[in-house]
């Protein structure tokens, strides 16, 4: 690992939280429940060269450094049925449909867990390199770099798949919601928009992974924000990265794993914006913070009474077609270029690179939709691409704000997600996917399919193949 003296200083102030909890008295809760089996696995993923970076399509030069490793983690569970299924955590800006399948298809060719088992999470880190295709033009040479990145990522997240499964042994599972407050819905921070309500999430669910004996062995944990507090040029996990490390550093020997919730219009604020290298330190220092609060909410429910979570795991993955509003006419497109509002210009100049490079523009995306039920005691819903914090509150208040976990940022991050509240209000999470801005219908057919397939693992149907 490269350390920067920020980091180091940094580490120094990792918060002690079992020391605080035993000098309160305090005592972690432990509940058996048969059945369950658990393995962990992680590997490395920080690239060994400079790399362009994914998220800010401001940055005009590839990274400089490295302030802290990246890495993937795999959770693996097996259920009393013997079924096995992987939850796969990682610092990276998000995984694209065709990279997804690669590894989904790999893993069940080699492991036998199928699509319907495997969540691929990403944190969305806006200090991770770029990865697959589709994230914007570079150089031949910057693509090379880039591809060859990306098919020893590929490896690397399928072998952590398989040592997660090479590592199961019996275990007990418990889950609690806990809640930190430093995301903020950045809607309302942005010009001519801060008249609006801001609606944020500030749960942050947690699933605990005890051996027998009451040893923690896994904290998968999540939280609804973007990680954007960083914007330089120097590979970061930015907060989730620095909350797992405190966890890990709390309690040893157990691995923490972080899931992004939706966090498509939340920015962890305070935070210094642009490039200036002399903000870098404070930067640096908030995004620390930020990640002590993000571990310190988490430990305080590790030592609560959680609620012992049962099996059989039911789980179930589809697609369901998202239309897109009416496509402009080229001319339209053209015309927008020179409109004097930033976030129409720079849609139109996209739309019009997808015309120019495929000669059409699609009208409707397959959004995929992954559900898992945990017995009677937990459902895990999984999203892709960038979902507003409207679907998180408004699923949980439909499907039990207590026992319900909503992630976004799954299996393929290929735009913003919006909602109809998003829509009305116009702005920047609405410029859609590669056919446009989507459908005012986009809300309810998402919503409408995941309480389908919410209803269909309830009563143990499953995926239907």
């Amino acid at each position: 690992m490269v350390w920067s003296a920020n980091r180091k200083k940094n580490v120094h102030l990792a918060i002690t939280l079992p020391a605080i909890f035993v000098l309160l008295g305090v005592a972690p809760h432990v509940q058996a429940e048969a059945g369950w089996k658990a393995g962990v696995a992680k590997a490395v993923i920080t690239p060994r060269g400079s790399i362009w970076m994914a998220g800010f399509a401001a940055r005009n030069r590839p990274s400089e450094g490295i302030q802290t490793d990246l890495h993937v983690k795999a959770l693996a569970l097996q259920d009393e049925t013997g079924k096995n299924s992987a939850f796969v955590t990682s610092d990276l800006i998000g995984f694209r449909r065709e990279l997804s399948d690669a590894i989904a298809g790999r893993c069940e060719k080699r492991f036998g867990v199928t699509r319907d088992r495997l969540v691929l999470n990403s944190s969305h880190t806006h200090s991770g390199p770029v990865i697959g295709r589709g994230w914007g033009t570079r150089s031949p040479e910057q693509e090379r770099v880039i591809q060859a990145y990306t098919e020893e990522l590929l490896e690397k997240v399928v072998e952590v798949v398989g040592k997660s499964i090479q590592d199961l042994s019996p275990a007990t599972l418990e889950f609690k919601q806990g809640l930190a407050g430093f995301a903020v819905n950045r809607r309302r921070d942005r010009p001519g928009m801060r008249h609006l309500p801001g609606p944020v999430d500030h749960d942050a669910p947690v699933l605990s992974v005890r051996s027998p004996d009451g040893q923690l062995r896994a904290i998968l944990f999540g939280y609804a924000c973007h990680n954007t507090t960083l914007a330089g040029y120097h590979i970061n996990a930015d907060y989730a990265g620095y909350a797992q490390e405190a966890l890990e550093k709390a309690h040893p020997g157990a691995m923490a794993l972080f899931l992004q919730g939706c966090g498509g219009d939340q920015n962890p604020l305070p935070r210094y914006h642009g490039f200036e290298p002399q903000l870098s330190h404070y930067s640096v220092e908030l995004c620390s913070m930020y990640g002590r609060i993000l571990a310190a909410a988490v430990d305080l429910v590790l030592h609560e009474k959680m609620t012992p979570v049962s099996g059989p795991l039911t789980t179930t993955f589809e697609r369901v077609d998202i239309p897109f509003q009416p496509l402009p006419t080229r001319d339209e497109l053209q015309a927008r270029l020179k409109d004097s509002d930033s976030d129409l210009r720079a849609r139109a100049e996209r739309v019009l690179g997808i015309l120019e490079r495929q000669g059409s523009l699609p009208d409707r995306y397959p959004y995929p939709i992954q559900v898992a039920q945990f017995g009677r005691s937990l459902k895990f819903i999984a999203l892709g691409g960038e979902p507003v914090v409207d679907y998180a509150l408004r699923l949980k208040a439909e499907h039990g704000w207590e026992n319900t976990w909503v992630a976004g940022y799954c299996n393929d991050v290929f735009a913003y997600i919006p909602s109809k509240r998003v829509l009305k209000e116009g702005g920047y999470e609405t410029g859609g996917g590669p056919g446009g801005p989507f459908s005012v219908a986009v809300e309810e057919i998402i919503v409408e399919k995941i309480n389908e397939l919410v209803r269909r693992t309830r009563n143990g149907t499953g995926p239907i193949r």
